[in-house]
């Protein structure tokens, strides 16, 4: 098995299609899951992408460094679609050690209920797509979920989040990391969400969720994630950073105002998480940053360059963060293969 991850700033819906052949022409690779950051108009050629399980977040504006496309996908091995209403959600990739699942652009039926609501629908057609590869939520290990006003209904967002993760038992398992970010989406639902799950089949798989050294839990404070999961099987590691933003240990903000120092402790803090489990920059295959103003796209190159990061394939995205005082925040997703 192969895996491919590709990057591509300030793409749209037809740079899928294009990305995709170019991965099956390059690699043999056939696409697993895409997400799509902007842009905040009209939006074309979704109707072409049903194959494809794609999430679509649209930024507040559209611009030079705003917005893109990232795309994963493999070669060698069989990729199964999981399809609900028509639409491919999904798709189940099995390996030697373990079953593989990944979702994306999932949503609510229902688009007139109230955001809290379809919060609710939305964790619940996730368990409808895990179903369709024989898993539940107990196998999630990281989730994306992105939030249309954000603002406006956060902590109502939290108290559903937590109270279906109560019923479902995850406080007494691993909680998943997550990315929790304000966006619309082109669906026009208050919540769109996307997953990874792993079902191991062999008892050298270890998933567990990983602290943050810098940092304390974000479950301290009311917010029902971990700050990253680790996925290691006996051929792959996979490390998970949440959605990471400028906090300090005991979980407040800190650089409240100042997007560049914002930046570099999120820097910070990930890099900590990176070295804890022996991996570094270079170990990243795909991130996101978020920025509350489109004047600061290039915040985080300015401070890659200044601190001697190497680069990292990443996407800027002009989003609203789920606090007033934060104007960044930066995931990261890194592999090292054995």
């Amino acid at each position: 098995m192969r895996e491919v991850h590709l990057t591509q700033p300030q793409a749209t819906a037809e740079s899928i299609t294009s990305m995709a052949s170019d991965s099956q022409l390059q690699f043999g690779a056939g696409v697993v899951a895409a997400e799509c950051f902007g842009p905040n108009g009209g939006v074309t050629g979704l109707d072409d992408l049903r194959g494809v399980p794609l999430t679509w977040v649209k930024g507040r504006t559209s611009g030079d460094g705003l917005g893109g496309v990232h795309l994963r996908a493999v070669a060698g091995i069989e990729i199964r679609p999981l399809m609900l209403d028509g639409w491919t959600v999904g798709t189940v990739v099995e390996g030697p050690h373990a079953v593989e699942c990944m979702l994306a652009g999932i949503h609510a039926d229902d688009l007139t209920d109230s955001a809290p609501l379809q919060a609710r629908a939305a964790f619940e057609r996730i368990e409808e797509a895990l179903a369709l590869a024989e898993m539940d939520f107990s196998h999630v290990v990281r989730t994306w979920l992105f939030l249309d006003d954000i603002l406006a209904w956060y902590p109502e967002f939290n108290v559903v989040r937590t109270t279906f993760f109560t019923e479902r038992g995850v406080f007494d398992r691993m909680v998943p990391a997550s990315t929790g970010i304000g966006g619309a989406n082109p669906m026009g639902a208050a919540m769109v969400a996307g997953a990874y799950a792993v079902k191991a089949k062999s008892p050298e798989v270890r998933v567990e969720a990983l602290p943050s050294p810098l940092q304390c839990p974000a479950l301290q404070y009311g917010s029902s994630f971990s700050r990253a999961a680790e996925v290691d099987m006996p051929d792959i590691r996979r490390v998970f950073v949440s959605g990471t933003a400028s906090i300090a240990p005991g979980g407040d903000t800190v650089h409240s105002g100042d997007v560049a120092a914002q930046a570099a402790r999120t820097c910070e803090v990930i890099e900590a998480i990176l070295t804890s489990r022996g991996m570094s920059w270079e170990d990243v295959t795909r991130a996101t940053a978020y920025v509350r103003y489109p004047e600061d796209a290039g915040v985080l190159e300015e401070h890659r360059i200044a601190a001697g990061i190497p680069e990292f394939p990443v996407i800027v995205a002009h989003n609203v963060i789920c606090r007033q005082d934060l104007l960044f925040e930066l995931e990261v997703d890194a592999v090292q293969v054995r």
